[in-house]
């Protein structure tokens, strides 16, 4: 009997000590994987925020279209023009006397390809669309329109994904805390990692800027 006491009694204290290190390091590898991962988001929508940007320098809106963006980053190019003073004589109908005017010139220089202007020697625009860790089956949500603002037609786009898709794996009890955060000073507050806006003019993300250097590890 005394031995079996004894096996129970150290029984019970492996189970617990096995608990009590499981809710110290359960926490502690939740946040290893959540940040890894929330790197590499936002390092994708950081991508389709540059290329949004430049495909409505050129066209004057976004897309929401992922097959219309990536069609503009291999084919589109940037026009590259220099901007000069200039000055004349003009006759005045008024006063019946050639006067001065001035004015500007504006000259095509040449043109750049979006491609070798973003992404240089890299093709990881191909993949942008992709939500990481979801073996390309999710693609970030996307949507582009245009909001009015002061009496301006504005165009804006948005591009999201629900925590909960990158996160299906780890603990829920976990998740369901990460998904309500309210330190906006180290994590992403909210459900969803999102950059751009459909209620504002704004291409930035709802990330705070520690995670802007880790995203600097995560290009493809």
């Amino acid at each position: 009997m005394k031995i079996a006491a004894q096996i129970v009694l150290w029984g019970l204290s492996i189970f617990f000590g096995y608990q009590i290190y499981k809710s110290v390091s359960g926490p502690l590898e939740f946040k290893k994987v959540k940040e890894k991962r929330f790197a590499k988001v936002i390092s994708r929508l950081k991508d389709i925020s540059k290329s949004e940007e430049a495909y409505r320098v050129v066209n004057g809106k976004y897309t929401s279209n992922y097959d219309s963006l990536v069609h503009f980053i291999e084919n589109g190019q940037f026009t590259i023009t220099s901007q000069r003073d200039t000055s004349w004589m003009e006759y005045d109908p008024i006063y019946k006397i050639d006067m001065p005017k001035e004015g500007k010139i504006i000259d095509t220089l040449g043109f750049v390809s979006i491609k070798d202007s973003l992404f240089k020697n890299s093709d990881r625009y191909k993949k942008m669309m992709y939500v990481p860790y979801t073996d390309d089956s999710k693609k970030f949500e996307l949507e582009a329109k245009t909001i009015e603002k002061n009496g301006y037609q504005a165009p804006v786009f948005q591009a999201k994904v629900h925590k909960e898709v990158l996160l299906q794996d780890q603990p829920k009890d976990l998740v369901a805390q990460e998904l309500t955060t309210e330190n906006i000073t180290e994590d992403i507050k909210g459900p969803e990692i999102i950059v751009g806006s459909l209620e504002e003019v704004s291409t930035s993300g709802n990330w705070p800027t520690i995670y802007d250097a880790k995203t600097n590890n995560n290009k493809e």
